[in-house]
């Protein structure tokens, strides 16, 4: 079973109601019997669009809509699980949703094939990709890779990765197979299908082969070849770098992240509150643990030799068709609050 199995048979109720949301505020009456200015004030209503079905890596956004971080900041935010996890940035793009959850390392492709996206945030401030093998298997090193074959998910991006981490062990892509094993990663790997994966986060497919009893090895991005990354942030559309909601959402998430270092069983509890009551599993429980250490502090904050330097390593390899993108056209930090 692979990671999205799992995820999706301890959460029915996620998918079966994919927004969580905050009540719809109700319509005023024709005649207030109260003055206008003690009735609460409304809020404003955002549309945040998730990477990925609810997961410990949500665990600020989860904890600001229960903790009520958003309300006290005046918003009312509709989180939403996509269908289709490419999705949310396209949509972003075309105004149909105002924040999406995505990924560093796929923004500038995204942003030179011309969608109008710009971060605004982080969510998860390390890289969570892995290669994993099994350890128990015969590749100890990622030149015993050679002549063998490894599988990937979701096309675009796994020649980059696999190409670059086997560099620095002296092969190159002729040197492996690639397959497509679709979102079967773990699956693939401990039936023999598959001598190794790559795009499995350390938080998640190492805990799983762990708990089926066929531990991994992970070999690192960061540590073979790739400059450090963000794995998950937030993108709005470049229009929406001056409104203020954008900067009040960013706020709210930081002050839910200082909630969450500093209450992390009580963050758990609001985490598996209610229709996400079937996420307390050993699965989601492990990856908690894993991920508390990865959330930024200031989420807000914009590392701008980490983007720049990514994104020149990716136009050194060849996947952006217009150069080396400026800076603010893809990555900013918000204005100050007014």
């Amino acid at each position: 079973m692979n990671r999205r199995d799992l995820l999706l048979a301890a959460a029915p109720l996620a998918l079966a109601t994919p927004m969580l949301a905050t009540p719809a505020l109700a319509q005023p009456a024709a005649a207030p019997a109260a003055p206008a200015a003690s009735a609460p004030a409304a809020r404003a209503p955002l549309t945040l669009l998730l990477d990925w079905f609810i997961n410990p890596d949500h665990a600020p956004v989860i904890v600001a809509q229960e903790g009520r971080f958003f309300e006290r900041a005046g918003l009312e935010v509709r989180i939403i699980a996509p269908a289709n996890p490419a999705d949310p940035p396209k949509l972003v793009a075309a105004k149909q949703g105002d924040i999406a959850v995505s990924y560093q390392k796929n923004l500038p492709l995204q942003v030179d094939q011309g969608l109008p996206l710009v971060r605004i945030g982080t969510l998860v401030s390390t890289p969570l990709s892995t290669l994993t093998v099994l350890r128990d298997g015969p590749i100890k090193t990622l030149a015993d890779l050679k002549g063998k074959k490894i599988g990937y998910s979701v096309p675009g991006f796994e020649d980059t990765y696999v190409g670059t981490m086997i560099e620095t062990a002296g092969l190159t892509l002729r040197d492996v197979t690639l397959i497509n094993v679709n979102f079967g990663l773990s699956s693939a790997l401990m039936s023999g299908q598959v001598d190794a994966i790559i795009g499995g986060f350390r938080n998640f497919e190492l805990n799983q082969l762990d708990i089926e009893n066929r531990p991994g090895r992970a070999f690192y991005p960061e540590l073979h070849g790739f400059p450090a990354y963000d794995e998950l942030i937030y993108v709005a559309h470049k229009d929406r770098v001056s409104d203020p909601l954008m900067r009040k959402f960013i706020d709210a998430i930081e002050a839910a992240t200082a909630f969450l270092a500093n209450n992390p069983e009580e963050s758990w509890n609001l985490f598996i509150a209610g229709p996400r009551r079937e996420l307390n599993n050993d699965l989601n429980r492990r990856a908690w643990r894993d991920t508390l250490n990865r959330f930024p502090h200031s989420p807000g904050a914009l590392d701008q030799n980490r983007y720049e330097r990514f994104t020149r390593f990716l136009a050194g390899r060849g996947k952006l068709r217009n150069g080396v993108p400026a800076l603010a056209s893809y990555a900013v930090e918000l204005p100050a609050a007014r």
